[in-house]
């Protein structure tokens, strides 16, 4: 699927791995994606809160219904993060840039999900809008 189509669909994104470090990627992107009006849902047992916004220890406790997760941890947790993504019934998996896991990828597509690799969603959305 074509990433500005996929931005199109997309309404809420829960980001696992989401920092309120201002200085880490996972912040900016969190802030870039609020800042251009998507519902985001910080993941990181972690933190309380990404700027005021209820951050959850997993994505079960998450109780609306997510369009993307936004993968911000080290690629041998990918498949496991896939796992919970499919049982919540995310639509797509979004694994940041260096985040790359050939089978997750496989198990989340056999499962219906669409499959972004090793590519940043604040950069991809720039070059789509």
């Amino acid at each position: 699927m074509n990433n500005s189509i996929l931005f199109k669909s997309i309404k809420t994104i829960a980001i696992v791995g989401l920092s309120d470090k201002p200085d880490r990627p996972s912040y900016k992107v969190g802030k870039y994606l609020i800042d251009h009006g998507y519902k985001i849902f910080p993941v990181n047992p972690n933190i309380d809160n990404f700027l005021g916004i209820k951050s959850y220890k997993t994505l079960s406790e998450i109780q609306d219904k997510i369009d993307v997760v936004d993968i911000f941890r080290k690629s041998e947790f990918v498949s496991l993060i896939v796992d919970e993504a499919i049982k919540i019934g995310a639509k797509s998996i979004w694994m940041q840039e260096g985040v790359e896991d050939i089978k997750g990828a496989q198990k989340a597509r056999a499962a219906g999900l669409t499959v972004v690799m090793n590519m940043c969603m604040m950069k991809e959305h720039k070059k789509s809008s």
